[in-house]
């Protein structure tokens, strides 16, 4: 096990692409913000606040496991099975000296292992008395998703950690408690801990298991096979266990004047930030970010800055990554940008349009068209479906987004992808349609 110790955390650095230009008028401003952290278990970086980081100590995680164990989990028998061995495996990849639980899901929440309204800590004894701990699932029950929530909250709050993360696995919808009450958990857990969501087979909710991602930060997708849940567990926690550094957020301030239009996250999935903002002090707000290991990521900051004349220049959003002090001191600064707006006449120079801003755009408007379509597929209207899809393969073709395009083909035949040019297949597999809706919001970085 490598030693993650004070002087090896990540480095963040931001680059800021855009057009600064704008005509005499002009107010819009957008940026393509790029985030990326290097050397968390490498090369070494920036020394971190924090107890655990100031004593040279690896970074501490915590980790929960929430399996469905609903009645429908017994259909087929092999899902239940397939799910054991799933949790099995991830426990196998946890590092030495995190700690997890094992949460069984029904119309409650139930502690598997350890099952004392604690934590173990990973190591090979505690690894073989989870794994004997499983033999015990089984499948009886409803589905409460956010009683499940709820207590993984519980047990991650009370754990001295850096990085808190859940892992959450499900098979139906959630049919026994209210919509409001899975919304008010997730709200109450957001900012707590990240989430990992999957839904395996064909008969739960996209938009449930999709939402709980969303809201906790984490990754959403569909294991149709429940044969390929050992794997996907395993690369959802080799994922967690390479994560170094929580709760960085994207802190935007802005001048006298300037409205912030929207922040997204652009890549590698697209999310909506705008609505997380929290206010930072005088026109600053922060937008999380989540937990971070070596890697990179890209954010859309749009901006309305107030009318100029021409050969005027301002700054228009100063944009910092910021990490809280567990202390409750100052926060840590750790990169900055800055987005400007400058003024011209040269029409050449004030219409051109970045190349990042408009490949993610791009990436946006093909989210967007991708559910518009399914979504007038279910309801019937197959012209808007066809059209709505048909700008969706066209957009992937463009940008180079392989994998949604090759999603696309399972649900419409492609006559001509430059012009958006398809037909709707009469029939389409559930899964097909469950993984193209799933898998919507992912994106292709911009090629630099």
């Amino acid at each position: 096990m490598a030693n993650f110790s004070k002087s090896n955390v990540p480095q963040f650095s931001v680059e800021v692409y855009q057009n600064a230009y704008l005509p005499e008028g002009g107010r819009e401003v957008n940026a393509i913000v790029t985030v990326t952290s290097t050397g968390g278990g490498t090369t070494g970086g920036i020394p971190l606040s924090g107890p655990s980081r100031a004593a040279g100590r690896a970074t501490r995680a915590a980790v929960v496991i929430m399996v469905d164990c609903s009645g429908s989990m017994d259909y087929p028998p092999t899902k239940m099975r397939n799910a054991r061995d799933a949790t099995a495996a991830a426990i196998d990849t946890l590092r030495d000296g995190t700690s997890f639980a094992v949460v069984a899901g029904t119309h409650v929440a139930r502690e598997v292992y350890p099952g004392n309204g604690a934590l173990a800590v990973a190591d090979a004894r505690t690894r073989a008395e989870a794994r004997e701990a499983l033999r015990a699932l089984s499948a009886g029950g409803g589905t409460a998703i956010g009683t499940w929530l709820r207590l993984a909250d519980r047990l991650l709050g009370a754990a001295e950690v850096d990085i808190r993360h859940g892992i959450l696995l499900t098979d139906g919808r959630n049919e026994h408690e209210a919509p409001e009450d899975l919304r008010a958990a997730l709200a109450s857990c957001a900012g707590r801990f990240t989430c990992d969501a999957r839904g395996v087979g064909t008969d739960w909710e996209v938009k449930e298991v999709t939402g709980i991602a969303s809201a906790l930060l984490g990754t959403a997708d569909i294991v149709a096979d429940p044969a390929g849940l050992a794997a996907d567990f395993t690369r959802m926690m080799e994922s967690a266990m390479g994560k170094e550094v929580a709760d960085v957020a994207l802190r935007l301030w802005t001048p006298v004047g300037v409205e912030i239009g929207y922040v997204k996250q652009v890549a590698p999935a697209v999310v909506d930030l705008t609505g997380r903002r929290t206010e930072a002090g005088p026109r600053a707000g922060d937008y999380p970010t989540g937990s971070w290991g070596d890697e990179s990521r890209d954010y859309h900051v749009c901006v309305r800055v107030p009318q100029a004349g021409i050969g005027q220049e301002m700054l228009a959003s100063r944009v910092s990554l910021i990490l809280p002090d567990p202390s409750g001191g100052a926060p840590q600064t750790l990169s900055q940008g800055l987005v400007r707006a400058v003024w011209t006449d040269d029409m050449a120079a004030s219409t051109s349009i970045n190349p990042q801003v408009a490949h993610y755009t791009g990436q946006a408007e093909l989210a967007q068209v991708i559910q518009q379509g399914l979504n007038a597929r279910k309801s019937g209207d197959l012209d808007g479906a066809t059209a709505k899809l048909g700008r969706a393969v066209q957009l992937a073709s463009a940008s180079g987004n392989e994998d949604t395009a090759k999603l696309l083909s399972k649900v419409v035949d492609v006559v001509d992808a430059a012009t958006g040019t398809v037909r709707l297949k009469a029939t389409v597999a559930d899964a097909d349609e469950m993984t193209l809706e799933t898998r919507s919001t992912k994106t292709v970085r911009v090629k630099r």
